[in-house]
């Protein structure tokens, strides 16, 4: 018995370092501007900045100290009235023009290009309120290639932090996307393809690391597993489900408000982990058993097989928040397409990670001659989970 501790270890510390981070949303990024960059002659590129109009609100009335945006702007948020909004942010357009601008550039072989308003600001639904800035921007007639720049939103401004730029790029005869942040603030059209792909690999791994929901989700997994194939195939399913949604999504053919999604994604997670927890307590020291009378395909009884058929559905939601984290709303967009297969493998890589660091030692557990240290371990990692989860959900359809 002495050797138990030791191996709890590992666990526990995974397990307290994680729940610091977690949060109602517990996922993805705080925030995510959208950028869509396009060229529609030589030497002049068009850009249309989509920003979240609450935040836009506070950090234009903090940074140029214009108060009244607040006070006309807020009223409209409040009343979920699109067409106030505009009117606010239209209503203190230099404004919102100068922190834009300070923020947000394009330049051509090192010289800044000079940004111009392009019509009014509009307001449209996302998941929230976002509004359209379109800007154009004057560049030399002679440039090979043409740098975006953003900090928007930064961290210092106190109101979010870790802001990501998503931006799809159509000019210099090149079509791209790339996501930019804190360390990260600016791209050149001329990035190579394993630039840009290794850009939204970081993405999708930080992704999953940050999104504190889909690592539980991933140990509720690995805790109710019995043995290593199930975790794998449990894995494989949750990687295929999830594929397809972000496949979906990048394609236009579905959209699911986060409103709908975040809840079911925490109740996922609850419910996973509390399967296991009815298991321990129906069969004690047998909830590892396997039928061995099954001849099915991978060796895997009835319970094995159910769970898999879960794991596919909650995995089809986990996708959609995915997907809402990078905002993905653009039809048929082949090039955003591939830059999110390279996000999914960054997802993936972690999760094979976590499933190389856990299963291991739960294995460990489960050859000790008592069955009692791998319930105990299992049980507790699964309540702990299971709470995290409720509360979540609790959270997130008050939040709705």
């Amino acid at each position: 018995m002495r050797k138990i501790p030791a191996l709890l270890a590992p666990l526990a510390v995974l397990l307290f370092l994680a729940l610091p981070l977690s949060r109602a949303d517990a996922h993805g990024f705080s925030s995510v501007v959208y950028a869509d960059v396009t060229a529609p002659a030589m030497g002049h590129v068009r850009v249309d900045l989509g920003l979240e109009y609450d935040l836009l609100l506070y950090s234009v009335a903090d940074a140029e100290r214009d108060d009244p945006l607040v006070k006309e702007g807020q009223p409209a948020w409040d009343a979920a009235d699109l067409a106030g909004q505009a009117k606010a942010i239209n209503d203190h357009a230099d404004s919102v023009l100068s922190y834009v601008e300070k923020r947000f550039g394009v330049s051509s072989d090192g010289a800044a290009c000079t940004p111009t308003p392009d019509g009014d600001f509009t307001v449209e639904l996302r998941d929230v309120p976002y509004a359209h800035v379109v800007l154009d921007y004057r560049c030399s007639d002679a440039a090979r290639a043409h740098e975006i720049h953003s900090t928007l939103f930064p961290d210092d401004e106190g109101y979010v932090t870790g802001t990501k730029t998503i931006a799809t790029y159509d000019l210099d005869f090149v079509d791209g996307s790339a996501a930019l942040d804190g360390s990260r603030t600016s791209f050149s059209t001329d990035q190579s393809t394993a630039e840009r792909f290794w850009e939204f690999f970081k993405l999708g791994c930080e992704h999953l690391l940050t999104g504190i929901d889909h690592i539980l989700f991933l140990v509720a997994l690995i805790a109710g597993s019995r043995r290593l194939r199930e975790i794998v195939l449990a894995a494989t399913t949750f990687t295929l489900a999830h594929s397809v949604t972000l496949l979906f999504a990048a394609l236009g053919l579905v959209t699911v408000p986060a409103r709908v999604v975040e809840p079911i994604i925490a109740l996922s997670i609850a419910f996973v982990a509390g399967w296991h927890l009815l298991r321990l307590w129906l069969k004690r020291g047998h909830a590892i058993d396997l039928d061995t009378t099954s001849r099915s395909h991978f060796a895997l009884d009835r319970a094995g097989w159910t769970r898999l058929a879960v794991v596919f559905c909650f995995g089809l939601i986990h996708g959609l928040g995915f997907a809402g984290a990078l905002g993905i709303q653009q039809a048929w967009s082949w090039t955003l397409l591939w830059s999110l297969l390279v996000f999914n493998l960054g997802i993936e890589a972690v999760q094979l990670g976590l499933i190389v660091a856990l299963f291991p030692m739960l294995a460990l557990l489960r050859r000790h001659k008592s069955a009692i240290p791998s319930v105990v371990v299992t049980g507790g990692i699964a309540a702990v989970v299971t709470v995290f989860g409720l509360v979540w959900f609790v959270q997130r359809v008050a939040a709705g």
